[in-house]
């Protein structure tokens, strides 16, 4: 029975194809790692935190004295978290608007958006605490673990894609995703004069990354194909004139997709016909 739910667990994350499966997985895996690790130094009374060090060789230093030598802190950081909730939260947003993203966009483009996501919160993190003065008695302590910069670039990017498509919020009701990943960019604005700064500098930082991308993706640019592999060259025959072979289906209509997504962000996704939905499933498959 165990081995069959630790099966069942081990494919979804890393057998099912579905990026947001996998990250939720390998955050999931190290909190609990992390935590039992935890455990035996917290027992032992000798005042270790494990957590404590865990942030300060693995989270993403502001200091940028530091950056030489915990340079692999831009992708570290990204995959520990402070806390249950800081886990809690940022995994169910990942979970809920990793499926829409995926529902138009294909998982190449998923890692690109969450990877570079984590990497600009990083970046715009150590700039802020390195200009702005406020800062300067506390740099040098100062880091930032956590997958909310990632998260959040999947959010916004989501949200510039699909902007009217509506999702459903406990006491809220039906919330466009427009609204959402605004008001969230207003709160990070605001926690920036707060005790997280550091953090809300990081959101703001993936929240550029996901909203730039979609932009330049919609203007015909694709910055995940740097990561494509280039098909190898191979020589067909050419089966047309043969009886009984099937012909490939022809590639989906660019210009079609894109009167359906400016259908989605005129009425939402709800209102597309079963036939415009399956436009859009193919599209994901090329």
């Amino acid at each position: 029975m165990n081995n069959s739910i630790i099966q069942d667990l081990k494919n979804k994350v890393f057998h099912s194809g579905n990026p947001s499966y996998l990250y939720i997985g390998i955050n999931t895996f190290i909190f609990v790692f992390v935590a039992l690790i935890n455990v035996p130094f917290f027992l032992s009374g000798k005042g270790i935190d494990f957590n404590a060090i865990v942030r300060e060789y693995l989270g993403f230093p502001a200091l940028l004295e530091r950056l030489p030598v915990r340079f692999y802190t831009i992708l570290t950081y990204q995959f520990f978290h402070e806390g249950f909730l800081h886990l809690l939260f940022n995994m169910l947003w990942l979970y809920w608007v990793g499926r829409i993203f995926l529902d138009f966009l294909k998982p190449r483009q998923f890692h690109f958006v969450y990877l570079a996501g984590g990497f600009a919160g990083a970046i715009l993190f150590a700039l802020a605490f390195n200009i702005f003065p406020v800062f300067i008695s506390s740099i040098s302590g100062a880091s930032v673990i956590g997958s909310s910069a990632a998260v959040m670039a999947i959010i916004v990017a989501t949200a510039t894609l699909v902007p009217d498509y509506s999702i459903r919020l406990l006491l809220l009701g039906d919330v466009k995703l427009k609204y959402l990943a605004i008001a969230y960019i207003i709160l990070d604005l605001i926690g920036t004069a707060s005790t997280n700064a550091g953090g809300s500098f990081a959101h703001i930082g993936g929240a550029i990354v996901g909203f730039t991308y979609i932009k330049v993706l919609q203007n015909g640019t694709d910055w995940s194909n740097l990561f494509k592999k280039k098909p190898k060259l191979k020589v067909v025959k050419n089966n047309e004139a043969k009886p009984g072979v099937k012909k490939k289906e022809p590639s989906v209509d660019q210009k079609e997709i894109d009167s359906i997504l400016d259908k989605i962000s005129k009425s939402g996704y709800d209102k597309l016909t079963k036939e415009e939905k399956e436009t859009l499933f193919k599209a994901s498959k090329h």
